[in-house]
């Protein structure tokens, strides 16, 4: 509730007072990128990971399942997926057990434009349902940028014999999603060398 003489909530406030934890996938290999370390690479002068990061603040907790890097954010907690590299299933299920919260955002490590609108928006999306994903320009579903009930994720991945190697959505498939457009680019990610020169352009657009 508002308190008295207060405006409305922002879409930063949603994110800020709705009860999350945050999961960052950070451990793929950047083999489209030559082997670099792609979390660590910058878009607009700061490193992606930093980028995502910020975008989730609000989160109570923070888990990046990745090498550990420098970064200028706060708080944030390092895990490792069993195998390392063992892909971003795998990756959920080390994080899953140290979520504490309701919702749990499920994140790419290399999402340039992400914010905290487009966090919120994701949030506020979940509603009744398991959870709530960004879906591209081309239809695609995006699970590496979206809002789950941590409850629906932890009986999808009990339902897994071996996450290794495995895609996220094998984990998603079976789950009540709402679906967001992907109206900011949002989820637009840095597989490629030109991927991510589109990124720095845009970047370098927007200052």
């Amino acid at each position: 509730m508002t308190r008295p003489g207060a405006g409305p909530a922002t879409t930063g406030d949603t994110a800020r007072m709705t009860q999350y934890d945050a999961v960052v996938v950070a451990g793929g290999a950047g083999r489209r990128l030559g082997g670099a370390d792609k979390p660590a690479l910058t878009v607009g002068g700061r490193p992606l990971l930093d980028r995502v990061l910020t975008a989730c603040a609000g989160a109570r907790r923070i888990l990046v399942v990745g090498p550990r890097r420098p970064t200028a954010c706060g708080g944030v907690h390092w895990l490792r997926e069993d195998p390392p590299g063992g892909g971003p299933l795998a990756a959920v299920a080390a994080a899953l057990p140290e979520v504490a919260a309701p919702l749990v955002l499920l994140l790419a490590a290399d999402l340039p434009f992400l914010g905290a609108a487009t966090v919120s928006r994701l949030l506020d999306a979940v509603g009744d349902a398991d959870g709530a994903l960004l879906v591209d320009a081309e239809g695609r579903d995006q699970p590496l940028t979206g809002a789950y009930r941590t409850a629906a994720l932890r009986e999808a991945l009990a339902a897994q014999a071996d996450p290794t190697g495995r895609p996220l959505r094998a984990l998603t498939r079976g789950l009540t999603l709402a679906r967001v457009p992907d109206e900011a680019g949002a989820s637009f990610d840095c597989d490629t060398p030109e991927e991510l020169a589109a990124a720095r352009r845009r970047a370098a657009g927007e200052c």
